[in-house]
């Protein structure tokens, strides 16, 4: 094998295992002191590389020990004269019960393997002890046991060794051929035919390994000394009619010894255990073999027993058998030792048939009152002698049967193999006792009620409770009683058949000493549950951001706690959650804050001291905004930025700053009064115009004055009126001062004023002493343009850059509808001044 070593050295110890060359297979031999050690001694190991058969070898070559997979540093090198290397490695501690020591030899930059030595490491064995020999009749054969110590971690060989002896085993007369275990065991038997029985003989364990040997202590004995006999086997007597019956709590049993032990003395020992297990075992002994039967009393009456049976050689030595099979036997019973409590309810059929429903409860009178097997009712009928039929043989506790009227008694007994009870009458009494009084019930736990009442005058010898499940079970269903002979006492806990969350009917009868009271009920439960089920939600409106919901308030249940509060939950699309709580006594609730048009889950959640429960889920959606109130909100946000742009309007207006409005103050001079109004000052700026006039020529002033309706005429209507008077529409000069000469050009109206139309001209001199006239038009169309604003007094300018010409006079046309008259006939110019002609 060749083992492959990168960068070589004592520090490693990962080798890879390869081929050993042909070449070196015989250059080495490995030896050492011993193959076998106890564990922990130290070892020592050579290995020669002879010259002859490792001629090629580089003689620079170095010789490794391996134990393992370990590298062991420490071995001494030595070439010797004769050209053999030879190393020597002592190992301090062999710790492993087997290793393998390899030589190895550098080989260029591999190791190979020249030799392998296996060693093993243990111990010597230690003595075998707790020798035991048992003489199986079965057999025929000496059985021997041992324990053979601690593990050697080598081979141990055990034999069982025996001689035959007189007295007590000092002098060997006869050795016996070894018994060897097999296959590692720790005994091994002597045949029949080594034995000499009655005769003693020793025994020993001898243990050896190649580290050493031991042996147990001997053993002295006589085979028959020895004997374990096997158990007897039991069964039960029959009963027979010779034989007297057996007292109550007594059994009889047999058994039956072994065959072969038939002439041999023995004892036995008897042990019972009452069923089911967990009692201790009773032992009962010694019993005599020869008497194979036995009668054991003291027991449990009625009680199953399993009993177990052993022997042994008797008088002589001999070791227990084992336990027989164990037999299971019930003890006698004893007559019924019981008190029957009895309760009946009676209801008549016909005139000539009362149903009768009997009830009783075994009332033990002793801790071992006997076993009951049934019970009897029966009757006797007056003047008849005789027994009649039973009218129940049942093992019930209960029993219904058919009674004529006048039958006021019957009797009930509880009876068993071994007899019957003493019986009890059972009167069937009229009620006619006073009633209880306030009867009432306190829940103590889930499993416990306690009712309540307060003892009648005079006070009864005894009550009788009944209580089972109320409404909606059928009545007498699951019926479970109990009856308190003490009539002093004022109530009583009830502990059957009391499971929570179910309502009971509970009714207690007083008795007494001839009669019996009033029963009187009431209805109860140990524990509350929450309400069974929540009312369905109800959408009752529905708005834009809101929902109105009702439901129907539960019906009172029984046996379950009222109501406290409601919860309701809403969650809208985006998952956000709303909650509300709401008195029990509140069945509708309205959602505030919802979105419109938006989808909302509702639930309501019923809840009570003790729980909750939740209705089922309600999806509701929310109306979307209309028409109308679209309209509604478009028109107040109108309105209200129009107040907004008036108010502003306003302000600017109206500031002290601004000396000239946007527009002149026009009136209606049809309607006006301001015929004897002459203004005192001109309430406008007089500006000084230069003055362009020919002094031979006469100033003339022009007025145009302008009216609109509220009707906007067509503009093909604007140009017939202005045809019809003959006069230029001039929409945009309220004072003209012009140079005659200029008078022949008149000005082009301005685009978009073909609507204005003229409706009077003031003619003459503001200077002359002739009369002022004026040419006034009866047209229907506006005076002014709605979008256009009246120039200013100093703006009409233009008319100063006509050529000058001689005026012409302004004669009125008598194919139109223009009036010429005196100016005193227009009240509102007769306070008219003219301005700006002082320098002529």
């Amino acid at each position: 094998m060749v083992v492959g070593l990168g960068t070589w050295s004592l520090a490693r110890a990962a080798l890879i295992i390869l081929l050993l060359p042909r070449s070196l297979e015989q250059c080495g031999r490995i030896s050492v002191s011993a193959p076998i050690v106890r564990l922990g001694d130290a070892i020592t190991a050579s290995c020669v590389i002879n010259r002859t058969t490792c001629g090629h070898l580089d003689p620079e070559s170095q010789i490794v020990w391996r134990l393992g997979t370990e590298l062991q540093p420490g071995g001494r090198q030595q070439r010797l004269p004769d050209g053999t290397l030879e190393s020597t490695i002592t190992l301090p501690h062999l710790n492993d019960p087997r290793a393998l020591l390899s030589c190895c030899l550098s080989w260029g930059s591999s190791l190979q393997i020249l030799d392998q030595a296996e060693m093993q490491a243990g111990y010597p064995p230690a003595a075998p002890h707790n020798l035991s020999c048992l003489m199986n009749l079965t057999t025929e054969s000496l059985n021997c046991q041992w324990e053979p110590g601690r593990d050697t971690h080598l081979t141990t060989n055990f034999t069982l060794k025996s001689f035959k002896s007189r007295g007590n085993c000092q002098d060997q007369e006869e050795a016996i051929p070894d018994c060897v275990p097999e296959g590692g065991q720790s005994r091994c038997s002597i045949p029949r035919r080594h034995l000499q029985l009655y005769q003693s003989m020793g025994i020993w364990v001898q243990a050896e390994n190649v580290l050493g040997t031991s042996v147990s202590p001997q053993l002295c004995l006589d085979p028959m000394d020895v004997v374990k006999l096997e158990p007897p086997t039991l069964w039960a007597l029959d009963p027979s009619p010779e034989v007297a019956p057996l007292q109550p709590g007594c059994l009889q049993l047999h058994w039956e010894s072994w065959k072969p032990t038939l002439y041999i003395d023995q004892k036995c020992e008897l042990r019972h255990q009452p069923q089911p297990g967990g009692a201790s075992w009773t032992l009962v002994g010694p019993l005599p073999s020869k008497t194979l039967h036995h009668e054991l009393c003291g027991l449990l009456p009625s009680t199953t027993y399993t009993l177990q049976m052993r022997c042994t050689r008797w008088p002589l030595p001999g070791h227990w058998s084992d336990w027989s099979p164990g037999l299971e036997l019930t003890s006698t019973q004893r007559v019924p030792n019981v008190r029957l409590d009895t309760w009946w309810r009676q209801r008549q059929l016909d005139r000539r048939t009362v149903d009768t429903q009997l009830f009783w409860k075994p009332m033990p009178l002793e801790e071992d009152s006997g076993q009951i097997q049934g019970y009897l009712v029966s009757w006797r009928a007056s003047g008849q002698a005789g027994a009649i039929p039973p009218l129940c043989n049942t093992t019930e506790l209960n029993c219904t049967f058919h009674l004529p009227p006048e039958v006021q008694e019957v009797v009930l007994v509880a009876y068993n193999p071994a007899g019957t009870s003493p019986p009890t009458p059972v009167v069937f009494l009229e009620s006619t006792g006073p009633p209880l009084g306030r009867l009432h019930t306190v829940a103590r736990d889930p499993h416990n009620l306690w009712v309540g009442w307060e003892p009648p005058s005079p006070p009864p010898r005894g009550y009788v409770i009944e209580w089972g499940p109320g409404p909606p079970s059928p009545s007498g269903s699951q019926m479970t009683w109990k009856m308190e002979h003490n009539g002093s006492i004022a109530g009583t806990l009830l502990q059957e058949n009391i499971r929570p969350f179910q309502l009971y009917e509970i009714t207690v009868t007083a008795l007494y000493q001839d009669t019996t009271g009033p029963s009187q009920h009431i209805y109860a439960y140990s524990q509350e549950t929450a309400p069974s089920y929540t009312p369905e939600l109800h959408l009752k409106h529905i708005g834009k951001t809101w929902a109105q919901l009702e439901w129907l308030p539960p019906a009172p249940e029984l046996g379950r706690s009222p109501l406290s509060h409601y919860t309701i939950f809403w969650t809208n699309a985006q998952g956000q959650s709303f909650s509300a709580v709401l008195n029990a006594s509140v069945h509708e609730f309205v959602l505030p804050g919802l979105e419109p048009a938006s989808l909302y889950h509702v639930h309501l959640m019923a809840a009570s001291r003790v729980g909750a429960t939740n209705s089922t889920s309600l999806t509701l959606m929310t109306l979307a905004p209309g028409d109308f109130e679209l309209h509604i909100f478009l028109g107040l946000s109108g309105l209200l930025l129009s107040l907004i742009c008036l108010c502003w309007a306003a302000r600017f207006c109206c500031r002290p700053s601004r000396k000239n409005s946007f527009w002149p103050s026009v009136p209606d001079p049809a309607h006006s009064s301001l015929g004897s109004w002459v203004p005192s000052a001109p309430t406008e700026e007089i500006y000084q115009l230069p003055s362009l006039w020919d002094t031979s020529m006469p100033p003339i002033t022009k007025i145009t004055v302008l009216e609109e309706e509220e009707k906007k005429p067509g503009p093909w209507e604007a140009q017939e009126s202005s045809g019809t008077c003959g006069l230029p529409a001039l929409v945009q000069a309220y004072v003209l001062q012009g140079d005659p000469r200029a008078s022949t050009i008149q000005p082009q109206a301005q685009s978009g004023n073909s609507d204005q139309v003229l409706y009077g001209k003031v003619m003459g001199s503001p200077t002359g002493s002739g009369p002022v006239d004026y040419i006034r038009c009866d047209s229907t169309q506006p005076l002014l343009g709605g979008l256009t604003p009246s120039p200013k007094i100093y703006e009409n300018i233009w008319f100063q850059t006509s050529p000058l010409r001689s005026p012409e006079p302004l004669v009125p046309n008598q194919e139109d509808d223009c009036v010429f008259g005196p100016l005193l006939d227009f009240p509102l110019l007769q306070g008219l001044q003219v301005h700006g002609v002082e320098s002529f």
